[in-house]
């Protein structure tokens, strides 16, 4: 059973690109005069799996209602009320209009559910207009790019809501991509054979067998995954063969497309800096990461070793508290079950939300707690909080003036969300942003001409 998706917005944000992008083909007219659309256009589009029927419609202008834009305004406002969800397009480039602010308006007062989508967000042009949408009253904006096909598995996610059978839906956005990596010869490529259950990797005692980052289609209980084994990463330091340099700077690429990386460690020795070093890399991309423990085989005592490897974790890596650590042995098959269990769990951490209420009593519970520093003599207060996208989990916290959090007070507020809302080991990113004071009025702009500006003194003539 399909349902109706009305796509709205003014003049120029991008609404038929949309239309064209959701029903694969190009349906509507792309151009940027202003008024191309005037009627309602039907399409039947998809998302993934999501299937739904797409209305393109008029730019949304406030004009006389028996003048040509006002009859394709009441042509908008009648594919509103008979869809079962408008997505309300702007323009982040452009950032929020007055245009937009009484439409917004206008969405408000009416029954249909509204999701906002920013569009244009490709590259960081549109991150400034990204924030700004949430002065429109409608939650937090998904930013795409109907140009360029971006923001779609944001875009299935919101939408799902609202589909009859949306609880089956699977994931839209193709494969978990899961990236193995580690030093040279800690057993990555010996896991990858034990995951897949045959020899598809060349292994070898000798360091260096695997070159190439090879991707492998997989599926784990239905789901699909793509499976990308890479070169063992030494430090720069050591490395002196172009071959194996071109190997390392293939192996941090597969990290930065991955989902989740795993981690491969040597059990057998302590926790190295090189293993460090990849973790951290792992992070500051905003990758979910999980550590598996190889050759667990081979250990005596697995609770003092469990209780080093645990420690030296969260000495080093305290950015990112609870990294999930799976003991396995890739040589005998120990421990292996355990190990995509716990990295599809990391992943759907990874794209977890958080509803706004609940962030706000949150954010008001530990400023309470423990207020900001203040800055210059003067307070810091914490006006709101909104998540803006996962992968990972981003938050804004706007704040009541334009100062800078101290980075402890950042990682203060991170390990609390952390905590409160039960999401270990995942890499989250708060960024403080200046809340606009609605009530501030604009400065009048001035009329006197600068002194440069004005025609010089005429002088007299013959």
């Amino acid at each position: 059973m399909s349902f109706i998706v009305a796509i709205v917005g003014r003049s120029n944000v991008g609404k038929s690109t949309l239309f064209n992008r959701l029903v694969g083909r190009a349906a509507a007219i792309v151009d940027p005069t202003p008024g191309v659309t005037r009627d309602r256009r039907e399409g039947e589009a998809a998302v993934g799996p999501l299937a739904f029927t797409a209305v393109d419609t008029a730019g949304y202008e406030e004009s006389d209602p028996d003048s040509l834009a006002g009859r394709s305004r009441r042509q908008t406002e009648t594919a509103i009320d008979k869809a079962d969800v408008a997505l309300f397009v702007i323009d982040a480039r452009a950032g929020v209009t007055p245009l937009d602010r009484a439409f917004a308006q206008a969405l408000r007062r009416r029954k249909t559910p509204v999701i906002l989508v920013a569009n244009k967000c490709e590259g960081e042009a549109g991150e400034s207009g990204l924030l700004d949408a949430f002065a429109l009253g409608l939650g937090a904006a998904i930013p795409v790019s109907a140009a360029h096909g971006e923001g779609l598995a944001d875009l299935y996610q919101a939408l799902a809501r609202f589909a009859p059978d949306a609880a089956q839906a699977p994931a839209p956005d193709g494969p978990l991509k899961l990236a193995i990596v580690g030093r040279p010869n800690v057993g990555k490529s010996t896991l990858v054979n034990r995951l897949l259950g045959e020899e598809r990797m060349v292994t070898s005692p000798e360091a260096g067998t695997t070159r190439d980052a090879v991707t492998i289609a997989w599926e784990y209980q239905g789901r699909p995954l793509q499976l990308i084994d890479t070169a063992g990463q030494r430090r720069r330091s050591k490395v002196d063969d172009s071959i194996e340099a071109r190997a390392s700077a293939d192996a941090r690429r597969a990290i930065d497309l991955a989902h989740v990386v795993v981690l491969v460690v040597d059990a057998t020795q302590t926790l190295d800096k090189q293993d460090l070093t990849i973790a951290r890399h792992t992070i500051e991309q905003g990758r979910a990461l999980v550590v598996a423990a190889n050759k667990w085989d081979l250990i005596d005592d697995g609770q003092k070793t469990r209780r080093a490897l645990d420690d030296r974790l969260e000495r080093s890596l305290a950015q990112v508290r609870g990294v999930p650590v799976v003991t396995v042995s890739a040589l005998t098959g120990e421990g292996i079950a355990r190990l995509l269990p716990a990295v599809t769990a990391i992943f759907d951490l990874w794209n977890a939300r958080v509803a706004t209420a609940k962030l706000n009593d949150w954010l008001a519970h530990v400023e309470a707690r423990h207020p900001p520093p203040a800055v210059d003599g003067r307070p810091v207060r914490l006006r709101y909080a909104t998540q803006v996208k996962t992968r990972p989990p981003t938050f804004v916290v706007f704040l009541s003036r334009s100062a800078e959090l101290a980075g402890a007070y950042v990682r203060y507020l991170e390990n609390e969300l952390r905590s409160a809302f039960d999401l270990p080991g995942v890499p989250i990113r708060i960024l403080p942003r200046k809340g606009k004071n609605p009530f501030d009025p604009a400065p009048a702009p001035s009329r006197l001409r600068s002194p440069r500006s004005r025609p010089p003194p005429r002088r007299g003539g013959r």
